[in-house]
């Protein structure tokens, strides 16, 4: 999502040596560097379900007119220890003063999860998941820091158990791959003053996602989300953040229900039709540059019968990073972070921006 308006993004101009004569015997100011358009970062990740990844993204970044934010036009691509690969396009646009945002993304992959306790019940199981998928959606600044919008997906995700035993264990616990096309609106708020790397403001995102038979899918069912996240600066340039995140399902099939969002955890891991999670994190300032960051949080499923014998349906997470602002102008970085979950869940991340 895109930052309010308030305050325009665009580069530094860069001085002219030719927009004014100098005065004979002064010296002539030297001009400011151009922030360059262009953006390359290597993309790295360690967890016990997908091992150790590699890979880089690069972007192009444009802004479109002085009232807009940054946009971002990018691809990334990772490939892991365990033979899993995935690569996604992206666009992410502000334009007309920041009346208009649009967000598309395509991804294409191949995951193989080694999970040591799926859905909480202490199984272990292996998985071959492939995934094809389109998403975007549109804003539209109806007043204030008030958006409204439509967003739209189209997936196909298919899970296949890596032995016989395997395709057993997902056939007994209900999960199998679904074709979904679904269509949503969008109601948001955002007062931050910079999306990658806000120090002030509030977020709020509501919404929705019918996934029906009728658009092309192969079930239906509805998704519903509520995303609050506030930040406040203090003390020598330090941001205090918290997020209040909720995921709400209704008859979804098993691979499509909620599931724990906290770093630390792999998606799809652990599922049911309820998921709320709480966070605090706060993000030290330590030179013009540089900052480090602490955080915690926990998140609970619920709506499930018989499940989360290890943990109760709440899953809590720690962690700290270190991070490196590489794009003073534009107020973008790359973190690196260490997030601690429960049973075993734990992961290396570095990564464009901060976690949320």
């Amino acid at each position: 999502m895109a930052a309010s308006a308030q305050q325009s993004e665009a580069p530094a101009p860069v001085a002219s040596a030719a927009a004014a004569p100098a005065e004979q015997g002064s010296e002539q100011a030297p001009a400011r560097p151009r922030s360059s358009p262009w953006l390359l970062l290597p993309l790295v990740s360690s967890n016990p379900k997908l091992g150790t990844s590699f890979g880089a993204m690069g972007a192009y970044l444009h802004v479109f007119d002085p009232g807009s934010r940054v946009s971002m036009f990018g691809v990334n691509y990772q490939y892991t220890s365990t033979n899993s690969t995935i690569a996604m396009a992206f666009a992410r646009t502000s334009f007309g003063a920041d009346h208009h945002r649009i967000l598309v993304a395509a991804a294409f992959g191949h995951i193989r999860n080694d999970y040591e306790n799926f859905l909480g019940t202490g199984q272990p199981l292996r998985t071959n998941d492939d995934v094809k998928a389109v998403a975007g959606q549109y804003l539209y600044r109806l007043r204030g820091d008030w958006f409204v919008g439509a967003r739209g997906l189209a997936s196909n995700y298919q899970v296949l158990g890596a032995t016989p035993e395997d395709d057993l264990v997902l056939e007994t616990l209900g999960v199998e791959g679904v074709d979904s096309v679904a269509l949503g609106a969008i109601v948001m708020h955002d007062s931050r003053d910079n999306q990658d790397m806000p120090t002030r403001g509030w977020f709020l995102n509501l919404n929705n996602l019918a996934h029906r038979e009728a658009l092309g899918g192969s079930a239906s069912f509805d998704a519903y989300r509520a995303d609050l996240r506030g930040f406040w600066r203090h003390g020598g340039g330090h941001v205090l953040a918290f997020r209040q995140s909720n995921w709400l399902t209704s008859d979804a099939p098993g691979a499509s229900q909620a599931t724990v969002v906290l770093r630390g955890y792999t998606r799809g891991e652990y599922l049911a039709p309820y998921m709320s999670s709480l966070e605090a994190e706060e993000r030290l300032s330590l030179g013009a540059r540089w900052g480090a960051t602490l955080f915690a949080g926990v998140a609970s499923l619920y709506g499930a019968t018989g499940a989360f014998e290890s943990s109760n349906g709440f899953y809590p997470t720690v962690g700290a990073g270190v991070h490196f602002v590489i794009k003073p102008v534009q107020r973008m970085l790359v973190n690196l972070e260490y997030a601690h979950g429960v049973d075993d869940n734990s992961a290396v991340l570095l990564r464009f921006g901060y976690g949320w």
